[in-house]
């Protein structure tokens, strides 16, 4: 068998960066105080891969000195929102280290919220409440357009009526009922991309999308609205934010369902009519899908098949 050497191969996608870098920003206006805690990860794509191939470490920009920098950018800069911070880290990236071809920045924040006391916001104590776990991204290739994600994860939501799943195809080896009247329980992971990145609201926009999220789960706050599925209420979602927030291009749903069966107490002499109901966590189901604008992506038209060579993220992956 003959040797392999480095004339027999291609390289297709090396980098590297520093992950989990978390801290706490703290910005102080008077005796009021604002917090930011966050999880940062930052990965670099040089312009060659002479680390890897031959061991020669010359551009090598260490992850020690990513994580600084990510400090640092956050001492000088604050963070006003994710999407900025990470802009801010790709932007310094770029400008700084001629080296670099490719950054890719991640961010996620803790959910704290401002304590509460009879009604009146406290100026320096916060509770951390996990409904909904905010995130973003930024990438760009040098010469090409800073692209922006940004998303909600770990959302857990649950309605105890208006959902059913009936119709669905059987066979020799289906042994699940139909239901017209079923809890609907799921933690939802949502992503959505703004294309090329562009003076936004980005707080705003996150808060809105949140709001179409719960809107579209739930229904009318009297009534509810019935769900055939889980797929249809992925649909759902995606479609209010897309009519909503118009700087939304594409949008990635993922919802892992949680099932109750309910209690069978017909031995201990009760009729249970659906009052007391056992999680099943595992095996659990599992629906994505993803949703983009036909414009944009008929606009983007040669960038985006660049972008597919390059292997980017959500975007890049809609042009298979």
């Amino acid at each position: 068998m003959s040797q392999v050497t480095i004339k027999d191969i291609e390289v297709l996608n090396c980098e590297y960066g520093k992950n989990t870098i978390k801290f706490l920003r703290l910005h102080r206006e008077g005796k009021k105080h604002f917090v930011k805690e966050v999880e940062v990860c930052a990965h670099l794509r040089l312009t060659s891969p002479q680390e890897y191939l031959e061991g020669n470490n010359s551009l090598v920009i260490p992850t020690d000195t990513i994580k600084n920098i990510v400090l640092v950018l956050a001492k000088k800069n604050g963070i006003p929102s994710l999407e900025q911070f990470a802009i801010d880290i790709c932007n310094h990236f770029m400008t700084t280290f001629c080296q670099v071809a490719y950054v890719k920045t991640y961010v996620q924040e803790v959910p704290w919220q401002r304590l509460h006391e009879d009604g009146v916001p406290h100026i320096h104590s916060f509770i951390c409440v996990p409904d909904g776990i905010r995130f973003c991204e930024a990438e760009q290739c040098r010469n090409g357009p800073l692209v922006v994600f940004a998303g909600i994860k770990d959302l857990k939501l649950m309605k105890t009526t208006q959902s059913g799943f009936e119709g669905f195809y059987k066979n020799e080896h289906t042994t699940l009922p139909e239901r017209h009247d079923r809890i609907l329980c799921g933690e939802l992971f949502c992503k959505w991309s703004y294309g090329e990145c562009k003076d936004f609201d980005f707080n705003c926009i996150w808060k809105k999308i949140r709001e179409c999220i719960l809107e579209a789960f739930a229904g009318p706050p009297d009534c509810g609205e019935y769900s055939p599925s889980y797929q249809k209420t992925i649909n759902s979602i995606q479609m209010l934010v897309l009519s909503r927030v118009s700087q939304v291009q594409v949008i990635e749903a993922v919802l892992n369902n949680t099932f109750y069966n309910v209690v069978d107490m017909k031995n201990l002499g009760l009729d249970n009519d659906k009052e007391v109901l056992v999680p099943v966590e595992a095996p659990y189901g599992s629906c994505t899908c993803t949703l983009g604008r036909k414009k944009f992506f008929e606009a983007q038209g040669q960038m985006m098949r660049d972008e597919r060579k390059c292997q980017f993220g959500l975007a890049a992956a809609q042009g298979n």
